[in-house]
């Protein structure tokens, strides 16, 4: 069995003195791809950004990528349906870590006019899935968004943000490019998630070596993202989580899918 613990958050930017020009345009970021080595001076650098680019960029090449990739599937239209709930359109959307584009395959015209997709990964935005509605493809790092200030009506992320440096500065970065009222979407793998994997490795290791080191990438805890919200100036926040439990008939079964999403989502 495989636990996967995710958490939702929805959060309109607070209302701003002046509020920019129509014009959407892109910010002097180093082109908008800050690899290798692109993290924020002030952020702890557990994530090699390049080495995860080449990652994405592997995992984007492979046949049959539907085979390991449910569970951005299945996450991408639980956002959709979270976009649904707010009663308006968004006439401009940027989604940040997009990968192939397992949210705008299910969006529409009708609440959304047209979509940024932004990833890390070359590969992955030249296989994007199809969709109804014009969308235009950004190579950026999602730690560096190259997009002016007040830009969008809706920013959504899934499955993505884990995975950078500088989360805070990211969740910053969110903001900065959303319109005065506009609404952030997002989801995360949240700290319960691979728990038993976890722990069953590091009881293993402590039985044989007398100690262990981490085999699973740190997920943010549930209780924290609350306040690094608020820190990056979202208000009317609303925090929630889901739990996807997988099953597997047998060991070799699970370690196989576990090796395909080190590439792709999970470790």
């Amino acid at each position: 069995m495989l636990r996967l613990t995710g958490f939702w958050f929805l959060g309109p930017r607070p209302p701003a003195a002046r509020v920019a020009g129509k014009k959407l345009g892109l910010r002097k970021v180093a082109s908008g791809v800050s690899f290798p080595g692109s993290a924020s001076p002030k952020a702890l650098n557990i994530f090699d950004r390049n080495l995860k680019r080449k990652q994405k960029n592997w995992a984007a090449r492979q046949p049959d990528p539907m085979k390991f990739e449910y569970l951005k599937e299945e996450v991408g239209s639980r956002i959709v349906d979270r976009i649904y709930d707010v009663a308006r359109d968004f006439p401009l959307a940027l989604d940040v870590g997009c990968g192939r584009g397992y949210i705008a395959q299910h969006l529409n015209k009708e609440t959304v006019g047209k979509l940024f997709q932004v990833d890390i990964a070359e590969n992955a935005l030249k296989n994007t899935l199809e969709t109804e509605i014009p969308t235009v493809t950004v190579l950026a790092d999602e730690e560096f968004l190259p997009f002016r200030e007040n830009t969008f009506d809706l920013v959504v992320s899934s499955l993505s943000l884990h995975w950078v440096n500088d989360l805070p500065g990211a969740l910053e970065q969110i903001r900065y490019v959303l319109k005065p009222d506009g609404v952030f979407i997002g989801a995360m793998f949240g700290g319960d998630t691979l728990y038993e994997l976890r722990c069953s490795l590091q009881l293993a290791e402590t039985e044989r070596e007398g100690g262990f080191a981490p085999h699973v990438s740190p997920f943010t805890a549930v209780s924290d993202l609350g306040h690094l919200l608020g820190r990056a100036g979202f208000n009317t926040l609303t925090v929630d989580t889901d739990e996807i439990q997988v099953n597997y008939p047998g060991m070799f079964e699970l370690m196989e899918d576990l090796q395909e999403k080190k590439s792709r989502i999970l470790t």
